[in-house]
């Protein structure tokens, strides 16, 4: 089969990990590169691709010559809606970079997008395509139903620039990793959530850089999430420290190594599928060459934001919060 044509939209840093990740992928072919700074673009384009693809500041510019049958969005979160729906509009299925946008409500909007074009946007929630990740949900599952998640994330990054500037830098710009985990190991949708966020004396941070939250599932299951950016010392790796507790035992994940049971007669056995952004390149080539259903379409993509805006005004009202305050009652989203 012709390897798929893709067209990037977005050059800067998280923009060349995944023009290496495209090089590496035998599936696919670059085409065209995007950017509204052609400068950076020219530049990227020298330096990353051995034989440089057309650049153009616009993705209407490169369309139809290169004759792309996909796109990458590697775009800041603004850009998202206009990129996908310019995409999308124009007959191209679209794999773009976490968060799906800003807001619920304008993600609320682009997925209707996808639904009335009936092309397909999936989000890359990277985090879903870990080898030791995949294990730990395999491994709950066979457990019986799960009674609650937990999780601990501890670091002390020092980033400089807009996160250290951000009101809720934790919860907005990290925690939806964990808490999409969270959605991919109980099969659901939380409900609700209580959320505390708070920023110690010593933070370098200018808002909460810390918070502790607690959802509520449908089926009963709680998933705890226990987080910090001001923890130095004995840090969590970044894919954190998960505990799944459930009807015939308990799942340890370390962040680092293979689940374990603590029981020497249930075995975790860890795959060796593509991960990370190359996992979600190769779900998404699958997906657009057979048909199949992605596991983070933009419709269901919308739940892990929503928990992010939902843990965010929990923390900031002092108080439970449904997540159909945020969704909508008459939301049509589902998982």
């Amino acid at each position: 089969m012709d390897r798929l044509r893709l067209l990037q939209v977005g050059a800067g840093a998280m923009g060349r990990a995944w023009l290496d990740t495209i090089a590496r992928n035998s599936d696919v072919e670059l085409v065209g590169l995007v950017d509204l700074d052609l400068d950076l673009a020219h530049r990227v384009n020298e330096e990353q691709q051995g034989a440089p693809v057309p650049v153009a500041a616009s993705l209407s510019e490169l369309t139809e010559l290169t004759g792309a049958e996909a796109v990458v969005n590697v775009t800041v979160p603004a850009a998202h809606n206009p990129v996908n729906e310019e995409a999308l509009r124009a007959g191209l299925p679209v794999l773009c970079e976490k968060p799906i946008a800003p807001t619920v409500a304008e993600a609320q909007y682009i997925a209707r997008v996808a639904e009335e074009t009936g092309q397909l946007l999936m989000i890359s929630q990277s985090r879903r395509y870990l080898n030791q990740f995949t294990a730990l949900c395999e491994t709950a599952a066979a457990l019986g139903p799960i009674s609650v998640v937990s999780c601990e994330f501890a670091k002390a990054p020092h980033f400089g620039g807009f996160r250290e500037e951000m009101a809720f830098p934790l919860l907005l710009d990290m925690a939806i990793h964990q808490f999409d985990s969270a959605r991919a190991l109980l099969g659901e949708d939380p409900v609700a959530v209580y959320c505390e966020s708070y920023n110690p004396g010593w933070s370098w941070f200018a808002g909460d850089a810390a918070a502790s939250a607690i959802f509520e599932f449908p089926g009963g299951a709680r998933f705890v999430f226990n987080g910090s950016w001001v923890s130095p010392g004995l840090e969590t790796p970044w894919h954190s420290r998960w505990r799944v507790g459930a009807e015939r035992g308990t799942v340890l994940w370390d962040g680092e190594n293979a689940p374990e049971t603590g029981d020497p007669r249930r075995s975790v056995e860890v795959g060796d599928a593509p991960q990370e952004i190359a996992g979600s390149l190769a779900e998404f080539v699958r997906c657009v060459r057979t048909g199949a259903a992605s596991s983070t379409p933009a419709s269901s993509n919308v739940h892990s934001l929503a928990m992010v805006e939902a843990a965010v005004r929990s923390g900031t009202a002092k108080r439970r919060v449904e997540l159909a305050e945020i969704l909508g009652y008459g939301s049509s989203f589902k998982s």
